[in-house]
């Protein structure tokens, strides 16, 4: 069995961390990743994990970015690499980033899912994850203007 390290995000990972949300299926035309992981890495309460193989040359094999805004703790960008799934990495990933939040303050772990994927859903809900009946609005923004017509319902 593979064993995996996590560490935080760091110089030089980008293009290994983009490529693998890729391949994981995680991009979305209107999510632009390289913005995402500028905004993290400059927030004050944010913070990208990745996890990393130990074997040789470190590879990134999955990754999870956290944040917090004050009220609840968020995360994104949850991947395993597809060769490395069925192993607990994931779990070990959210587990890192909810440790990570607890010690920021944060008293509850948010996260948002496609409705039609079921297996992330199963794979939350085995962590103890709950659906709460809640409705998620926004809007887009682009560039500081408001825009009409956007994609809905596709925000991270």
């Amino acid at each position: 069995m593979t064993e995996f390290r996590i560490r935080p995000f760091r110089n030089g990972d980008e293009d290994d961390v983009v490529a693998l949300w890729k391949v994981c299926n995680l991009v979305r035309p209107w999510n632009n990743p390289r913005r995402d992981i500028d905004s993290a890495r400059t927030g004050p309460s944010s913070e990208i994990f990745v996890a990393v193989t130990g074997d040789g040359e470190e590879r990134i094999v999955g990754s999870v970015m956290a944040g917090y805004d004050g009220h609840r703790g968020w995360v994104y960008y949850v991947a395993a690499h597809p060769e490395h799934r069925s192993r607990g990495l994931g779990g070990q990933l959210m587990r890192h980033a909810e440790a990570w939040l607890e010690g920021l303050g944060a008293p509850k772990v948010m996260l948002m899912i496609r409705e039609e994927n079921e297996g992330v859903r199963r794979f939350y809900e085995g962590l103890g994850y709950e659906v709460e009946r809640r409705t998620v609005m926004s809007r887009r923004t682009v560039m500081g203007r408001w825009t009409a017509g956007a994609p809905s319902g596709g925000s991270k």
